[in-house]
């Protein structure tokens, strides 16, 4: 029993380190004070932790210091990866806490057998059922990120009645348990099924929804944290859970609504089959190609230039390159800003991050409401990968699988530029008809080469 004073210093302690977590999502809301909140969480986490070593009922530290010593080791190299391989570490990670949770409410089931409550076992069956299905369904989605699985969705016929039948048949074992927690057999199948179900889930998903994917992943985590903290009756997890799985989820909501995109549609719809758009099947089209001479001459003369940003120039690792790029146009007068998409990239504020890394000026950076109204007015717009995000099909086609989907409308500027190795479809499958128009020039090549080349030519051929 702990005395009453050490009681007050631990919910102080707690209530310190969940203030300090709800600040951490206040500040990561803005890029401005993005720093803050991620210095916050890591503070608050660490209260949290230290705090719980501190309960009197540990008295056994042997194994907790051999699992902070692997994971610390396992963290730094999860930590030490190049930047374009941020979205698959951060899938890693969920995939991990997942784990993490599912082995925890393992491990109390068998513990509390056969003295366990229906209330117990609910709470227990809900945190194993999500915190397996999340464990797998992160690794699916690393694979996918990593290029290790197939980007495009890996379907069959009837695959969701197939899947919603296997997780249909978790509950069901899970409602057995619930009732008659006692039969253990059937334990280890509710976790099997689950593991299964998290593979059935994401293998269907393509590249071109990874954002969402993760975003959601990061909810189920967060809940599945939660539930772990009923179960361990720990309070500050219990909050901490549901702060991560709630903002998890919102964000979820935007980037769906950013895509004009359902959830059922982002998890079942098997989005991002090649297909060709309309337009390119009526007739054979030409491009308009441009070197990297005649691209610095259009931007050095421009007074306005929006540059978008898309996953193309973090596979190239080509933000520093851009920032040079800034530099230059900027010391010739020209006003350069980066339009963001929500859903560019390969995870939530994916190109805020490369950006920032490359210390853009977070004034510069735009979002997509604010680029749209300003693309009329503006000289060139610089498309440096990204290539859904600004597809007009989004507007035109109605069959397109994208119409409707919110884009950074580029092809309202006076000069379209479009930095890419080739001509092939984004994540989404179909063809960009905005390569095809006459505004538009194409510079074909490595975004990170080819924006360099353009530096150099602007700083008058001197090398760069």
């Amino acid at each position: 029993m702990m005395p009453p004073t050490a009681q007050y210093l631990t919910d102080f302690a707690y209530i310190a380190a969940i203030a300090l977590f709800i600040l951490s999502l206040k500040w990561l809301s803005s890029p401005a004070t993005a720093r803050h909140g991620v210095l916050s969480g890591e503070i608050g986490a660490a209260i949290a932790v230290v705090t719980t070593l501190f309960n009197p009922e540990l008295v056994q530290f042997k194994w907790i210091l051999i699992a902070l010593l692997v994971g610390t080791m396992i963290g730094i190299r999860l930590g030490l990866v190049h930047m374009t391989a941020v979205p698959q570490r951060t899938a890693m990670s969920h995939a991990f806490g997942a784990l993490a949770a599912a082995l925890i409410g393992i491990s109390e089931y068998y513990m509390r057998i056969p003295h366990i409550s229906k209330f117990e076992m609910t709470e227990i069956a809900l945190e194993v059922i999500i915190g397996s299905l999340s464990f797998t369904g992160s690794l699916i989605a690393a694979g996918k990120l990593q290029e290790i699985l197939p980007q495009r969705p890996i379907t069959y016929k009837g695959q969701n009645y197939v899947s919603l039948s296997v997780l249909g048949a978790a509950v069901v074992i899970a409602l057995i348990l619930i009732l008659h927690p006692t039969r253990v057999y059937f334990f280890p199948f509710m976790v099997l099924i689950s593991l299964i179900f998290g593979v059935l889930l994401v293998t269907p998903i393509g590249g071109a929804d990874m954002p969402t994917v993760i975003s959601l992943l990061n909810s189920y985590v967060g809940f599945t944290a939660a539930l772990l903290g009923f179960v361990l009756n720990i309070k500050v997890l219990v909050v901490a859970g549901a702060l991560d799985g709630s903002s998890g989820f919102i964000l979820s909501v935007i980037m769906c609504k950013a895509m004009n995109r359902s959830f059922t549609n982002v998890m079942f719809g098997a989005f991002g089959k090649l297909q060709v758009s309309a337009a390119a099947e009526k007739e054979e089209r030409t491009v308009r190609t441009a070197s990297a001479e005649e691209a610095a001459a259009i931007l050095g003369a421009a007074n306005t230039v929006i540059v978008v940003p898309g996953y193309g120039m973090a596979v190239a690792q080509a933000q520093h390159k851009v920032r040079e790029l800034y530099d230059a146009l900027s010391k010739k007068g020209v006003d350069v800003k980066f339009g963001i998409h929500p859903v560019a990239g390969r995870m939530p504020g994916h190109m805020n991050v490369l950006l920032a890394e490359a210390d853009i000026p977070y004034d510069r950076l735009i979002d997509m409401e604010t680029a749209n109204s300003e693309m009329p007015q503006t000289d060139v717009a610089l498309i440096i990968g990204a290539n859904d995000v600004t597809n007009p099909a989004a507007k035109t086609e109605e069959g397109s699988p994208i119409y409707g989907m919110p884009i950074i409308e580029v092809d309202n500027a006076r000069t379209v530029m479009v930095i890419k190795r080739s001509l092939s479809p984004g994540f989404a499958g179909i063809d960009n008809g905005l390569y095809y128009m006459g505004k538009t020039l194409m510079l074909f090549g490595d975004a990170k080469a080819f924006v360099g080349d353009i530096v150099r030519e602007l700083s008058g051929g001197a090398h760069v």
